[in-house]
This record gives C-alpha cells, sequence and structure tokens, in this order.
C-alpha cells in the first residue's frame, strides 16, 4: 500500500534542497512509501527487540509504527553529520555495531552488500546476520523465515 508522508525532517530537507536548486518558493512533494499493514504483526511476532534503523529516527513512530500497527519502539539516533562511506561500507554499518556493543543483532535493509557483512564481522564482537531486501519486493515471506531461522541459532 502506497502512502504519502510529510515529516517535518523531510519537509525541512526537501525545502532546504529546492533552495539550493533556487525554487525556494516551490512546495516540496510528500515522500512516497509502501508500506504492508501485515509487516507489523509479523515483525512483532518475530523473537526480537525491534529498533527503528531508519533516517526517521524519532519520527518513525509517529508516521510508520501506526500505518504498520507497530507500538512506540526505540530508535538509532545517528551522527551529525553522517560518517562519509568507506571502501563501499554503507554509512549506518558502523552505527549500528557501535549501538549493538557486541550484542547479537539482526538488520534487515536494501543497502547492505558483501562490504558490510565483512566489515561487522571484523568490527563486531557478537553474532550479526546482515540481510538485504530487494527494494522492489519489500519483505517477503522468505525474509520473515531468514529472520525466525537465524534467531533460533545459538549466540
Amino acid at each position: 500500500m502506497t502512502h504519502r508522508l510529510m515529516t517535518p525532517r523531510w519537509e525541512a530537507a526537501e525545502r532546504s534542497r529546492l533552495a539550493a536548486w533556487g525554487l525556494p518558493h516551490k512546495a516540496p512533494k510528500a515522500l512516497r512509501v509502501w508500506l504492508n499493514p501485515a509487516h507489523g504483526p509479523a515483525l512483532a511476532a518475530l523473537p526480537f527487540d525491534l529498533v527503528w534503523a531508519t533516517t526517521w529516527e524519532e519520527e518513525t513512530d509517529a508516521f510508520l509504527a501506526p500505518l504498520l500497527g507497530l507500538p512506540t519502539m526505540p530508535f538509532i539516533a545517528w551522527s551529525d553529520p553522517r560518517p562519509e562511506p568507506r571502501g563501499g561500507v554503507f554509512w549506518k554499518t558502523p552505527e549500528i555495531v557501535a549501538w549493538a556493543q557486541g550484542r547479537p543483532f539482526a538488520w534487515v535493509d536494501d543497502h547492505i552488500t558483501e562490504a558490510d557483512r565483512s566489515w561487522v564481522q571484523a568490527h563486531h564482537g557478537g553474532p550479526a546476520l546482515l540481510h538485504h531486501v530487494d527494494p522492489k519486493a519489500g519483505l517477503t515471506a522468505e525474509d520473515f523465515a531468514v529472520l525466525a531461522d537465524w534467531a533460533r541459532w545459538p549466540a
């Protein structure tokens, strides 16, 4: 299901981009997101402590969680300014590892690559699952099965 959302952070970023392009009076467009309401209960059923790892940060609970039927959840607060990617490693990767502090974690994202997996293996002291999701398909039953299977493995 498609939703058009205008969070305060998104609106500010869009206004800044439009001004930089010489269009300060143009109205910003809402962000189009695709959400499957069935994913909320499916995520909640997983044996994980769910944490948002999205650039939406605190806005996630106000804008996405209700559409998915999820409760208020913690989020990772990203560094500002964001670190520059190095060696093909996604900028979120070191921040998620720092947040995890050696605890086991599973991370689902459409930007995960082998470079991220290698970086986590070299820098994280605990088990980790980095699961890439096809952005065109979103989370599938197979993705949920991978997460559930990984959760059953002993740490």
